[in-house]
């Protein structure tokens, strides 16, 4: 066993491995070549390569983002009755909060800060919506225990002028 180890020792030796792939290496690069590269790029290598590019979570984090605001817009053809205030309100504040937070980072996150703003929007429209349904109702019971008075003093009307 002790000769397995012995046969193995220079191949975990540091200088011999890095020595052995050093010489392979023969081709070197310089800046220039490097510059003119970057000069040639288009648009979408940059993109890839930012730090804001598909690769990071700067990206992907707005994009699945997105469905909430989906999600919010397709909620304006649902009844307002069927809205619910507490999510909506989260909705809003986490938008605008969120809006803010992202002008104030570094990198700032154009995209993440778009989407933060038009899920506010939609939570203030959600918000009105249920304000409103909440004032129509608050009207219509109003209207409602009027009317009802009004049935009952006509009824005692009635019976006031047959006895």
């Amino acid at each position: 066993m002790s000769t397995l180890f012995r046969a193995s020792r220079p191949a975990f030796r540091a200088r011999t491995f890095f020595q052995q792939n050093a010489s392979k290496t023969t081709r070197r690069f310089q800046s220039t070549e490097s510059t003119a590269n970057a000069a040639k790029e288009s648009w979408f290598q940059e993109f890839l390569k930012s730090e804001k590019g598909p690769k990071t979570v700067h990206f992907w984090a707005p994009m699945m983002k997105w469905a909430l605001v989906l999600v919010g817009v397709s909620d304006f053809a649902r009844p307002a009755e069927q809205l619910s205030l507490t999510q909506n309100v989260a909705l809003t504040t986490t938008g605008i909060i969120w809006t803010r937070w992202c002008l104030i980072i570094k990198p700032k996150n154009y995209l993440l800060a778009a989407v933060n703003f038009f899920l506010g929007c939609v939570g203030v429209i959600q918000c009105s919506r249920i304000f409103l349904h909440h004032q129509a109702q608050k009207k219509l019971a109003e209207e409602v225990g009027e009317a009802k008075e009004a049935v009952k003093e006509a009824k005692e009307a009635i019976k006031h002028k047959s006895s």
